[in-house]
Formats: structure tokens, C-alpha cells, sequence
């Protein structure tokens, strides 16, 4: 063997080797005859069991020196290959994993160990040798792919003709007004100085450093896009704090501290923008009769502790003539906020000609929680135009003093969208609380919750209602912005269609002017047995079979997996200890799985969208949940916690419900604190809007600062880490996104989904990525905000803008 001697068989090296084994062999085998026969009483596979017990016989064959052992060895580990393939949902990198190198580990040991026997014969010997060099050569191999991305799809034939798909001039402002960029929400660059050739040269042009706070409870999360309007940027902070910057250098023009505090979601998205002067929804007349030259353009702002701003675009002061002094009050009348801790907006004010429109979250844990009510407000004046409070759908404005909104309604805690066309503002809904039993819900909550709210922009009235989840038990509340896209249906023809993606990985495309599907949606069959006491669930659910669902795939015992074979084992026990019946699984007071989670599914990043090419993108996150309702006698067991999802898991969060007092949520996860679902755990899809296909898919991130046991293993394996924030694309054919859970911006070729350049960043970030075009020098920009990825322990307050060399720039 070039040298290499085994040892001496009749050495105490290779007895006390032998030892050694087989202990180790033992104890493998009789963690996995453990194992597995609890999963085996549970009706799962009998693998682990058997194999428990050859991993038991083949240590005392080994330790006795017996000459089966080496034949026992391989036969074994050529079984579990066997199975291994057999048991696999779908062969990959990922799934084979935990099934095969710790066997293979073992039978390496092996052949080893029976090497080291008095009995074995010089050529069996140099064999086992040579074959176990070989396996040894098979694991550093399996090591190094480890470091290549698996999983992707690529589907160039879902594309559409040429003819078809042909990229279009799009004739779009410079500014960046509005949190998707446009009205419409598209978050679309009509740009193309940075290109797939040319990115790799970005460079950083400016850093500014916000001033956010990075330490103590309640900080927040930076999940904010400035905003672009000619030279300036607009940003805020989690605590509202908002700077103006000059864009082009990143030097702060002036700043506004709001002073804002509250205990739950506090975040900044973005602001809003308002220009009198270009205001199409006032005449000449009403212009000229401003003539304050103040506020003419304002900065609008909702803080997390519900006040609503304005402030002069120009100087930050507060706009006097808006409210109480440049504050309107949204706490008024609200039910019982607690100073904001149970109500407050929690994304940008949306701006409608002069008037704004604002939701906001409310805490969803017991009965008498705040009302969902949507409003909407005069930017001049801050006085309140029409209310949406569907517990009183008659009375569109302030209900008498003395009296509140109609509590615990379905609210608007995401961003809805503006069509100036046909005027009607669409307010993606939540549930009203309770979240997890609806036993005794409301006529108004069983209608609007988790449903597309199409509401007339001048009188606050409803036009029409499209429900994504029928008395939602799951916390399925829409997470994201809607979407406007002119598409085609199944007959060919062109309409004006809104695009809503939703927690369950289901995307519903629907005609802006209707509430109509475009794409095709069948109502199905769900599970409504074992539900929880007194609850009477939908039996049936709107699927969304006319486009591509994303990463919700059922589950089942053979798609849980581990890093290793011990952790794969010990998820399927967890899994076969749970209720799981299919999507929409009734929550009960056994363990159920939620899958997709309300964790997501796609969350509030939303979707980008190249106008151009018709192609929509998409990230999302793979997290199943491991939850039970407790009722009031098991809750005196656990400890309470009100704090978001994922800080209470293993506490109860409260839910005054019926017989219920609380719901226990944990990650369905190893004791490793990896997900039990197999990789990708996050990716990026781009679907084609005119064949409604999928074109590609690829996991987003790397386990380089976030691994088990939450430990940064400092290792680049793009396994495809959960995803928040959003994707912006632009007309070059670059996708940009950074809301992965290792801290980098990225940039994919839009066409193929191949990353083409990233950019290490000091602190995670899950903010949308800003692209503007500079009116002063033409150079065109990449901003990101980094502050951190939801629950890191790394904070920042960093905002980055990368732009090319002189001399660089396509033209």
C-alpha cells in the first residue's frame, strides 16, 4: 500500500484500537436501537432500529475478533445505502447527508479495526485497507461539495416566446417615492449603469452611521429603504429617527429624533413623501390658496408609538399646520393601546394625491385588543378623511367621543398599495385577535381576515373582498405588500391584476378591478379533525394551482432531516409525535405541525418585479413550527412571554381564548437547533409572469455567521439560510438582495439566478435594497441599510451606498 503498513494484529496498539471501536460502535448502536425503537412504536421506519442493532452486533464481532465481522461490516453499510435511496423523497446532496456518512464513517473504523486481526490475511488486509481509503476519499469529497450550492432549479423552457417576453422600455420617474419604488410596488431600477458584467467593480462610495440605538431591550430591527427624491435620501431608523443625506456623499442634511419608544415590532420601513406642487389630486386654485412656502414638500412619518408626523422636506422642522403642531394623535379612540405596546403602525404611510393612508399592528393574544381600523388623512392638515372599522362598516369616519373603533378587528400591519386609475387602495388584512382559536369570531373577522381589501381611496367604502384563508387559525395574516402588474389570463387577454403573496407559499393573482382570480384558484378539501375544543374550521381552503406554490411541499417522516443520522432520528421521532395532516392542520392540544409556518412562506420583504421582461421575484423561508394549545390548567406550568415569535419558543404566548390560555410554538428543530426540514431553508425564485412557470430557484446564504446552536461556524456552505426582506431588480438584469442570515449583499444575474458579485457587510441586513439614478452626477447608486438580521446579536447602524469607478459605467 505505497508504504503504509497496517498495524501489527498482535499489538496492544491494535487491541486497544479494537476497544475503542467498539465501544464507539456500541454506543452508535445502541443510541440508534433506542431511537429507533421509539420511532419504530410510533409507526415510523424500522431502519433505525436494525441498524441500531447491526452497529450492537458488529462492536461485539469486532471485539471478539471474529472473522464475520468485516463481511457483517460492509453488508451492513451496503444496506443502508440501499435504503438510503429508497427512503429518499427526492436524491440530493442534502437529503443523503445524514443518512450516509456517519455509516460511512463507521465502516471506514471498521475496516480498520478487522484489519488489525490476527486472522486476516495479507491481501484481505491491504483490500480493507484500500476500500477504506477509498470511503476516506468519498467523505473529504462529500466535504468540499458541501462548499457548492445544491438544490437550485433551472427551467429555461417555462420561459415565454420571445415574442412575448421581449424586454420593454419602461418610461419611469428617477425618484424613488414610494417603498416599492413606485406606486405599483414593482421595486424595479429602470436602469442600466450596473451591469451582470460590470458589478463585480461596485466599490463603497459613501458609509453613514444613522445613529440608531444598538444596545438595550426593545431595539428593533433596521428593515428600512430610504427613499430617493432628487438629490436626497430619507431615512429612519427603528426608533424614527429620520435623516435627510445629500445622495451623493452620504452627509446628513438634517435630522429629526421622534423619541419614540414601545415594547413590540419596533421598526421603520420607510417614509412617506408629499409635493403639493405635483399634486394631480388638487386644482390650481387650491395650490395657490397654500402660501405658507413651508411644507410644501413634507416628509411623513408613523412611529412605533402611533403619532403621525410631518415634517418640512427641506429642514425637518415640524409642519405646524399638520395636526397638534405637526402630530396627529393615532392612539384616539383605539381601545386599549397601552402607549403603544398593544397598537401602532408598523410600515410606511401610504400617500394617495393628499391624502395617506395608515394601518397598523396590533397585538393578537387576547380578546379586547385594539381595533384593526384603517385610516385615512389629509397630508395638509393631518385631519382624518375616512375610516375602514369593519365591525362598523356604515360609519366612515371617528366614532362619538367617548367611544372607540370597533375592537379586535382584522388589521393592516403591511403596506397596501394605490391604483390612481381606478382609485382604490388595497389593504392586505391580518386576523383580529385571538390568533389561534376562532370558536366564537365575529361575522366581520370570519369575512376580512387574511383577505385582499379592495376600499374606494375617496370614501373609505369597500369595493370587494378576496379571503387567501378561510377563519384563519394559523396566523396566515397577508405579510406583504400587493403587487400591480398588468397580466394576461388563460383567454390571452391583458388585466390590470394585483399580485399578493402570502405566508402559505401560495401566490394569488387577482384583478385589481374585481377581486376575481386571473390565475387559477380551486377551493380544496382540507383536515377539520382532531380541531380543539369548539372550534369550527373551513373545510376547505383557496389554493392557488395557476402559479407556482413556493417551498410548501408536504412534509413527511422521510423529509426530516439532521446534520447527522442521530439528529435526523430524533426529528422524525418529533415529527411522528405530532399531529400533521397536510397543509391548514387543525391546531389542537396535542403537538401539531404548522407548515408552512406563520413565520413564512414569503414574509413582508414582498416581490420585485422586472416591468420590462415580465418576470417576478420572490424569496421566502422554510421553518416548520411544533405547536400546542394549552389550556387554562396546563398553562399554570409554563412560563408566560409576550415577546414576538421566535423569542418565546418554549414558553407559552398567551391566548385568551375559549378554553385556552396560552400556545406553545417552537421551531420544529434537532436539539443541534437546526431546522428538521431537508435544505434549503430560504431561497430566490423568479416566476415568469406571461407563462405563470417557474424559471429558477436557488438557495439564499451560507451558514458563515449563523450554524448550529446558533454558533457561527465561519464556513461559506451555501445550504440556503431563512430569508427576510426583499429583492430589487433592475433593467441591466441584476437582482439585488441582502436578506440573508450571513451578512452580505448580493447581486444575481435575474436571468439564471447565478450570483455574479457580493459585498461582505459589517452587520446583517433584511432591508430591501435601494437603486437610484444621482440627477446631480448621473452615477448610479446601491444603498443598503444594515442594522442586523432579526434576533442577531450583531447590531449596526450602518447605511452603504456602492456605486461604480469613474470610467466604468455601461452607457
Amino acid at each position: 500500500m505505497g508504504g503504509v503498513q497496517p498495524v501489527d494484529q498482535h499489538s496492544p496498539i491494535g487491541a486497544a484500537y479494537r476497544a475503542v471501536f467498539s465501544l464507539i460502535s456500541l454506543a452508535v448502536g445502541l443510541v440508534l436501537a433506542y431511537g429507533g425503537s421509539k420511532l419504530l412504536m410510533l409507526g415510523g421506519s424500522a431502519y433505525y432500529l436494525l441498524a441500531g442493532l447491526a452497529y450492537s452486533a458488529l462492536a461485539v464481532l469486532v471485539f471478539l475478533k471474529h472473522r464475520l465481522a468485516l463481511a457483517f461490516s460492509v453488508v451492513t453499510f451496503l444496506a443502508t445505502c440501499v435504503w438510503a435511496f429508497c427512503d429518499t423523497p427526492e436524491v440530493g446532496y442534502w437529503a443523503l447527508l445524514p443518512r450516509l456518512v456517519v455509516p460511512a464513517i463507521l465502516l471506514t473504523l471498521s475496516l480498520w479495526a478487522t484489519a488489525t486481526f490476527p486472522t486476516t490475511g495479507k491481501a484481505v488486509r491491504r483490500g480493507s485497507l484500500a476500500a477504506s481509503f477509498g470511503v476516506v476519499g468519498c467523505l473529504v469529497l462529500t466535504l468540499i461539495e458541501a462548499f457548492f450550492p445544491h438544490g437550485q432549479i433551472s427551467n429555461p423552457d417555462a420561459a415565454a416566446k420571445p415574442e412575448l417576453a421581449q424586454a420593454g422600455k419602461i418610461d419611469a420617474p428617477d425618484d424613488w417615492e414610494f417603498y416599492g419604488r413606485n406606486a405599483a410596488g414593482t421595486r424595479y431600477a429602470p436602469y442600466t449603469q450596473i451591469t451582470p458584467e460590470n458589478v463585480s467593480k461596485l466599490q463603497v462610495a459613501w458609509v453613514y452611521h444613522t445613529g440608531r440605538r444598538t444596545h438595550g431591550a426593545g431595539v428593533g430591527v433596521d428593515e428600512n429603504t430610504p427613499q430617493q427624491i432628487g438629490n436626497v435620501l430619507y431615512s429612519c431608523t427603528p426608533e424614527d429617527l429620520v435623516t435627510a443625506l445629500d445622495a451623493d456623499t452620504g452627509k446628513p442634511l438634517w435630522k429629526y429624533d421622534a423619541k419614540a419608544r414601545t415594547a413590540e415590532h419596533v421598526t421603520c420601513r420607510g417614509v412617506g413623501y408629499y409635493d403639493v406642487d405635483k399634486d394631480a389630486s388638487l386644482t390650481a386654485e387650491q395650490k395657490a390658496a397654500d402660501t405658507n412656502p413651508m411644507c410644501r414638500q413634507r416628509i411623513l412619518v408613523s412611529t412605533v408609538d402611533a403619532r403621525f408626523i410631518a415634517l418640512d422636506a427641506h429642514t425637518g422642522a415640524l409642519c405646524s399646520g399638520f395636526g397638534d403642531n405637526g402630530s396627529v394623535d393615532l392612539k384616539k379612540q383605539m381601545g386599549p393601546v397601552e402607549g403603544g405596546k398593544r397598537y401602532h403602525p408598523t410600515s410606511i404611510p401610504v400617500v394617495m394625491g393628499h391624502v395617506a393612508v395608515i394601518g397598523g399592528w396590533v397585538r393578537d393574544i387576547v380578546h379586547g385588543e385594539p381595533s384593526g381600523v384603517v385610516r385615512a388623512y389629509d397630508v395638509r392638515d393631518g385631519s382624518l378623511v375616512w375610516a375602514w372599522d369593519v365591525g362598523n362598516p356604515e360609519n366612515t369616519q371617528a366614532p362619538p367621543e367617548g367611544q372607540t373603533y370597533t375592537l379586535e378587528t382584522p388589521n393592516v400591519w403591511t403596506i397596501p398599495t394605490y391604483d390612481k386609475d381606478l382609485n382604490l387602495v388595497y389593504l392586505p388584512t391580518g386576523n383580529g385577535p385571538p390568533d389561534y382559536w376562532g370558536g366564537d369570531r365575529t361575522a366581520a373577522k370570519e369575512k376580512f381576515g387574511a383577505a385582499v381589501v379592495a376600499v374606494d381611496a375617496a370614501t373609505g367604502k369597500t369595493r370587494w373582498v378576496f379571503q387567501t384563508v378561510h377563519h384563519d387559525v394559523w396566523d396566515y395574516d397577508l405579510p406583504s405588500q400587493p403587487v400591480l402588474f398588468d397580466v394576461t389570463n388563460a383567454q390571452g387577454e391583458k388585466v390590470p391584476a394585483l399580485i399578493q403573496t402570502t405566508k402559505t407559499g401560495h401566490i394569488f393573482v387577482l384583478d385589481r378591478r374585481t377581486g376575481q382570480p386571473v390565475t387559477e384558484v380551486q377551493e380544496r378539501k382540507v383536515p377539520t379533525t382532531p380541531a380543539a375544543q369548539d372550534e369550527h374550521l373551513s373545510p376547505t381552503q383557496p389554493f392557488s394551482v395557476g402559479m407556482p406554490v413556493i417551498g410548501a411541499d408536504p412534509l413527511t417522516e422521510s423529509s426530516m432531516w439532521g446534520v447527522s443520522t442521530f439528529d435526523q432520528l430524533y426529528c422524525r421521532i418529533m415529527f411522528k409525535d405530532s399531529i400533521y395532516e397536510g397543509p391548514f392542520t387543525p391546531p389542537g392540544e396535542k403537538p401539531y405541525i404548522e407548515w408552512p409556518s406563520l413565520l413564512g412562506g414569503m414574509n413582508w420583504g414582498g416581490i420585485s418585479i422586472d416591468e420590462g421582461r415580465g418576470v417576478m421575484f420572490v424569496n421566502d423561508m422554510r421553518m416548520p413550527l411544533r405547536m400546542t394549545l394549552v389550556n387554562k390548567e396546563e398553562a399554570k406550568k409554563y412560563k408566560v412571554s409576550t415577546d414576538e415569535v421566535p423569542g418565546f419558543m418554549g414558553t407559552i404566548r398567551p391566548q385568551m381564548a375559549g378554553p385556552y390560555a396560552g400556545v406553545r410554538i417552537d421551531i420544529l428543530q434537532s436539539p443541534l437547533q437546526v431546522p428538521c426540514n431537508t435544505p434549503p431553508f430560504g431561497t430566490m425564485s423568479a416566476i415568469d409572469l406571461h407563462t405563470k412557470k417557474l424559471l429558477w430557484q436557488v438557495p439564499m446564504g451560507t451558514t458563515q455567521d449563523l450554524g448550529p446552536m446558533g454558533i457561527k461556524t465561519h464556513l461559506p456552505v451555501p445550504m440556503g439560510m431563512p430569508t427576510l426582506g426583499g429583492p430589487t431588480t433592475t433593467a441591466s438584469g441584476l437582482l439585488f438582495f441582502a436578506g440573508t442570515q450571513d451578512y452580505y449583499l448580493r447581486a444575481l444575474n435575474s436571468a439564471t439566478g447565478k450570483e455574479v458579485w457580493r459585498e461582505r457587510l459589517p452587520v446583517g441586513a433584511v432591508a430591501a435594497p435601494l437603486i437610484f439614478r444621482s440627477p446631480k452626477t448621473g452615477k448610479e447608486y446601491v444603498v443598503i441599510s444594515a442594522g442586523g438580521m432579526s434576533h442577531s446579536p450583531d447590531v449596526g447602524d450602518y447605511l452603504i451606498a456602492y456605486t461604480l469607478p469613474d470610467g466604468v459605467a455601461a452607457h
